[in-house]
Order: structure tokens, then C-alpha cells, then sequence
């Protein structure tokens, strides 16, 4: 006699085993209408997964979050049930959820193409209509092999063999079509709806080793109702006009090639905007009192043995085998990441506790890795720079330390024009060094350290460093996209392994706390989110170019340098564009490249030592003296952190 406690605190008793659609239906005939799934006892589950025994139980309707993943769960499903109907000999393979929508492999002879996009999707919607029922059957596992294997389905028959023993074989059917899957599902598909659609189609290799056979993927998204697949398909095109890679071309910021495969030619331009970044976070490191350091680039692999990293990171590192006189192979490696160079520093000489905390930063220069397929613009690169620090400290410090830090990002973000940003607690991963009693011990002092910080965190379970719990930095942008960027990791392990340690008030020997920070997570990337964030139309202190001195007549241009050196001076990036062009093309010119600023020079402004300034793209202008434009361009171009040191020097 099973009762059933729903989510107000309120229960139901039944006589015998329920299921969840029986729960529903007793409560009311709207809750059987919008029920697609239940959390039993805190699992996600279907519908008609029985309930025996007493239990915590809550619905999942279409306006849940859980809904979408539902969604886009059963949408692949169907869509793999078009492609067997339209596409006799296609064999399926694996087809999650994922953010935005989903995907499915298939095994073809023939790749698929957007051409054959609106056969698929109008079968899909055939099928959606349909409405059948997914209903979940448990195979023998022999028997499970021996079905996908007549069918000639290779590929599930392989995913089955691999599953854990004490793992059932999950096969839900929907009609007369079926598949492998744990689940859970909607009640039927024609809970899914109508707001799906196919988006392109890619090359994957089988599990992701490129040793296998080539698969052909179909991306497809779907939502809840048309108003947010209107909202998506929107967001997408805002998303496409601000790529970096379209933007970053336009301004003349940096290029790509195949000879360095992963790695940026920073071009004049892109590396003025590079250094303003780096010139602005490194005022703020000094302000907050890290020490900058710099290491080495090849590094020994016994440190990456000691550190853990070798059989963690082999395989995205990149490797170089030199002979040496005193070895015959010495086997050095690029720096995936600078935490072990760094413990070499703390480890030179004894420190003491009146050290601590000791807060070392470096724009470290490193390099893993990443399949060619995997790579995106300046966003997801080989070769990049991470705003890396490592603050060693005591366990009493933590807390303090988090706080300090969490100001700091804040500020920064703020400055970089992002006010919002969520937090993530990444706890133990299954794969990771040291011992649950030290990962116990790591995750309870981050867990206090953000209550006194007041840092209200989600959890992401298993996806901490394999040395520590983190705390990951969600930014939301302009049109809505969530990037994680910024991290703090409490490290117990890492000084264990280098034998790292300091002198205790009491002079015993004790090991400190790493904390692993970054802010911006590598400059390339968070380079590449700027320009998307602000469309290329960077606030004046970072805009690469700040002004552009144009000249409308040739008997302008000896005035213009003279202009340009006089805003030069005052330590603006500026330009001079002189060429015999009209001036209407030339800031048609520099709107295209993003300039804020542009000072137009005639004849009469030559005469009588004025300006004319326009900020683009709009059209308004303002004629003024030499000096006024000098002085107002200037303290308009000042950085916010200098901004704010002027204002308090001032009061």
C-alpha cells in the first residue's frame, strides 16, 4: 500500500502498485493531460514506471526545465525512425540530447545532406502525428545482440556487448520501431509537438576515435512550442552576424592558416586589443597584490609523472624527444597548463606561514592538443594564453581567499561589460587523484569558503579537476549565450605529489593550499566572446583603433598628421586615412571596421584649428577646437580601473 508524497508535502495512499499516469489521473484531469515524466524519489523516470512502495514524487510538465531535454530525447528517436523509413540499410547509432537540441549518427554508404532535410523532417511530422506510445521493454542481453545483429545493426549490437553485466537491456518501442535506450520518455510522440527542425549534417567518427568508420550526423533542434524555436533561429542569425572569425576578418584583427593548424596571426590591430586586455589585467593583478612570474615553455616529463598530469593529459600534449648529453632520450613537453612550474617557484628556499598568502600569477603561454575537428576560431585553439595564477595558502585562508576573489572577477566582468554571471560547484570526477578522505576534505572547505563569501552556486556533479573540487564562472552575453570562463579549484593533492611545503607558526612543516584561478580563462577565447558580446564595437578603451583622422581634401592632410600626433600624444590608437577617396566612402569604410571615433578635417577646420567629430555609426557630429578634442577624447579613452583611481584621487 504504497503513499505517495508529492512536492507540497500533501500524500496519496493507493491499494497496491501504481504508476505514475494511475498518480496523475487520481489527482486531477489536468495533471493527466500535462504530466510527461515523474521524478520518483529523485530519479527521472517515465510515466509507467511503477511505484511500489512509498515514495517522494513529483510531475514534470511541458513548462519544467527537464521538459526540453524530453523533448529533444524523444525528437531523436523519431528522427531516427524517419531516416530507417525513407533510407532502407541506414543503420543507427547513438542520439543524445544536448544544449540547444540534439543529434544522431548514422552508418551510410551515401552522407546525408540539407537537401534531403525536408523529406526527413515531413516524415518526422508524420510520425509525430501518429502519436504511438514509447513503451519500455528489458531484453536478455543475448537476445538483445542476436535482434540488432539480424537487423544489421551493427553498431547497437557493439554498444550492447559493451554495457556492464549488471546493466538491463533497455529497448523502448514507439509503434513498430524501436530502439536501445535507458531513457526515460514522454508518454508518446505526440508530446514532442511540432517546434523541431533539422539544422546541418557533419562527419563523425564511431565513439569519437578516428581510427573508426565515418559516420554521417544530423544536428536538429527542437523546444517546447514555435515562439521559442522563432526565439532560437533568431538568436542563431544575431550569432551568425557577430562571429568572431566574420567580425575579426572585417577589422583586420587576425587570421588563421593551415601551416600552424590551432594557432592565431595576430595582426596589428587584433594584438593593440590583445595588449589593452592584457595591459588592463595586469593593473589589476598589481593592485591586487600578485606576484607575476614566468616559466618555462618545454618541460621535463618527470615533473609531468610527479604532477599527475602525465597519465591524465598524455595524449593532449605535445611531445618533443631531444638527445641529451647526460640522457640518451630526453622526452619534454610543451605546457598544457603552468600549476607544476609554478610549485617550483614556491619550492625555492623554505617559506614561512608570514609568506602566505602567496599569490603568483603568470599570462602563461600553453599548448594542448585538440582534434583538428574540435577546433573554432580563436575560440578553441592549440596554442593560447592563459590569465593563470595560483595563490598558496593556508586551509584557514580559503575562505578569505574566495571572497578576495570573487570581488575581484566581479569587478572585472563588470568592466568588461558583463553584469550577470552564475556559479557552478564541480565536485569529485571518477577519474581523478588523491583520496576520498582528501576530496572530503577539499570539497567541504570550498562548500564554507562560499557560504562566507555569500557565493550561491548549482551543483555539476562529477566534473571537478582531477586534483580538486572548482568553482566555475558562467557569463551570460548580449543575446543570451552562457560561457564558462572564469575558475577557483581547491588543490590538496598537487603540493602533496611536488612536496611542497611551508614553516607553521609552531615551526613544524605543514603542505599549503593551491588554489588554481583564472578570470578570463585564456585571452584568446574570452577575446573571441568580446567581440561577439560587442559586435566588434568594443568600448573605446579596448577598440584597437580608437579615432581615425579622415581628411575630405588633400590640402587637409598636412593638418590631419598634425591632429593625429596631437591625439597620439595623449595616448589614444589612432589613424590617419588620407586617401583620395570621398568622405562618404571612407566612413562607410570605417564603419565596416568597427572605429568609434572619427575626426573629419576640411579646409575650414585646417584654416581655423578645429575638428569635426563624428562617433560611428551613427550620424551626429560635433565641431570643436584641437584641445577640447584632445582633452575630451582622452579622458573619454581612460580604462575603467584608471577611471576609478583618478575619481579617488580627485576626492
Amino acid at each position: 500500500m504504497p503513499v505517495i508524497t508529492l512536492p507540497d508535502g500533501s500524500t496519496r495512499s493507493f491499494d497496491g502498485a501504481v504508476t505514475g499516469t494511475t498518480v496523475a489521473a487520481a489527482i486531477g484531469p489536468g495533471l493527466a493531460k500535462a504530466a510527461l515524466a515523474m521524478e520518483l524519489d529523485g530519479k527521472l523516470v517515465d510515466l509507467a514506471t511503477p511505484v511500489e512502495v512509498d515514495s517522494s514524487l513529483r510531475f514534470v510538465t511541458r513548462k519544467d526545465p527537464e521538459a526540453l531535454e524530453l523533448i529533444r530525447h524523444d525528437a531523436a528517436h523519431v528522427l531516427a525512425e524517419a531516416v530507417q523509413e525513407l533510407f532502407p540499410g541506414t543503420q543507427v547509432t547513438i542520439g543524445p540530447a544536448i544544449e540547444d537540441g540534439f543529434y544522431y549518427d548514422f552508418a551510410r554508404n551515401e552522407p546525408f545532406t540539407p537537401e534531403d532535410f525536408p523529406a526527413i523532417e515531413a516524415k518526422m511530422r508524420e510520425i509525430v502525428a501518429r502519436n504511438a506510445g514509447f513503451v519500455r521493454e528489458v531484453w536478455p542481453r543475448e537476445e538483445a545482440i542476436r535482434f540488432f545483429e539480424e537487423k544489421g545493426e551493427r553498431y547497437k549490437a557493439e554498444l550492447i556487448r559493451d554495457l556492464p553485466a549488471d546493466v538491463p537491456i533497455s529497448i523502448y518501442r514507439q509503434g513498430d520501431w524501436l530502439d536501445l535506450c535507458r531513457g526515460p520518455h514522454m508518454r508518446s510522440t505526440g508530446d514532442i509537438g511540432s517546434a523541431f527542425k533539422l539544422m546541418k549534417v557533419a562527419g563523425a567518427y564511431w565513439r569519437g576515435d578516428h581510427r573508426n568508420a565515418m559516420l554521417s550526423r544530423i544536428y536538429a533542434t527542437a523546444w517546447r512550442d514555435q515562439k521559442e524555436l522563432d526565439a532560437y533561429l533568431l538568436r542563431l542569425e544575431e550569432a551568425e552576424r557577430r562571429d568572431h572569425r566574420k567580425i575579426g576578418k572585417e577589422m583586420d584583427l587576425f587570421h588563421l592558416q593551415e601551416e600552424a593548424v590551432g594557432s592565431i596571426f595576430w595582426h596589428p590591430k587584433g594584438w593593440k586589443l590583445y595588449r589593452a586586455l592584457e595591459d588592463y589585467m595586469r593593473r589589476r593583478l598589481d593592485d591586487a597584490d600578485y606576484q607575476e612570474v614566468r616559466t618555462p615553455q618545454l618541460v621535463d616529463r618527470k615533473l609531468w609523472i610527479a604532477s599527475g598530469h602525465w597519465e591524465k593529459f598524455r595524449e593532449n600534449m605535445f611531445i618533443a624527444t631531444v638527445e641529451d648529453e647526460s640522457e640518451k632520450d630526453r622526452v619534454l613537453a610543451l605546457k598544457p597548463m603552468n600549476c607544476p612550474c609554478h610549485v617550483q617557484i614556491f619550492n625555492q628556499g623554505l617559506r614561512s606561514y608570514r609568506e602566505l598568502p602567496l599569490r603568483m600569477a603568470e599570462f602563461g603561454a600553453c599548448h594542448r592538443y585538440e582534434p583538428s575537428g574540435a577546433l573554432h576560431g580563436i575560440m578553441r585553439v592549440r596554442s593560447f594564453t592563459q590569465d593563470d595564477a595560483h595563490i598558496f595558502c593556508t586551509e584557514e585562508q580559503i575562505a578569505g581567499e574566495t571572497v578576495k576573489f570573487v570581488a575581484l572577477l566581479s569587478a572585472i566582468y563588470r568592466d568588461l561589460g558583463f553584469e550577470n554571471f552564475r556559479v557552478k560547484f564541480s565536485d569529485r570526477p571518477g577519474k581523478r587523484a588523491g583520496t576520498d578522505e582528501v576530496w572530503d576534505h577539499a570539497e567541504g572547505a570550498l562548500h564554507e569558503a562560499c557560504r562566507i563569501a555569500n557565493v550561491e552556486y548549482e551543483m555539476n556533479p562529477g566534473e571537478g579537476a582531477f586534483y580538486g573540487p572548482k568553482l566555475e564562472f558562467v557569463l551570460r552575453d548580449a543575446i543570451g549565450r552562457d560561457w564558462q570562463c572564469g575558475t577557483l579549484q581547491v588543490d590538496f593533492v598537487l603540493p602533496e605529489r611536488l612536496d611542497a611545503e611551508y614553516v607553521a607558526e609552531d615551526g613544524s612543516r605543514k603542505r599549503p593550499v593551491m588554489l588554481h584561478r583564472a578570470i578570463l580563462g585564456s585571452f584568446e577565447r574570452f577575446i573571441g566572446i568580446l567581440i561577439e558580446q560587442h559586435a566588434g564595437r568594443f568600448p573605446l578603451w579596448l577598440a584597437p583603433v580608437q579615432v581615425v583622422v579622415a581628411t575630405i581634401v588633400s590640402d587637409a592632410d598636412a593638418y590631419a598628421e598634425q591632429v593625429g600626433q596631437a591625439l597620439r600624444a595623449a595616448g589614444l590608437r589612432v589613424e590617419l586615412d588620407t586617401r583620395n577617396e570621398k568622405i562618404n566612402r571612407k566612413v562607410a569604410d570605417h564603419i565596416a571596421g568597427r572605429v568609434p571615433l572619427m575626426v573629419v578635417i576640411g579646409r575650414r577646420e585646417a584654416e581655423e584649428g578645429k575638428i569635426v567629430l563624428r562617433r560611428l555609426p551613427g550620424r551626429e557630429q560635433e565641431t570643436l577646437s584641437l584641445d577640447e578634442a584632445v582633452a575630451k577624447l582622452a579622458a573619454e579613452a581612460v580604462p575603467p580601473d584608471a577611471k576609478r583611481e583618478n575619481m579617488v584621487a580627485a576626492a
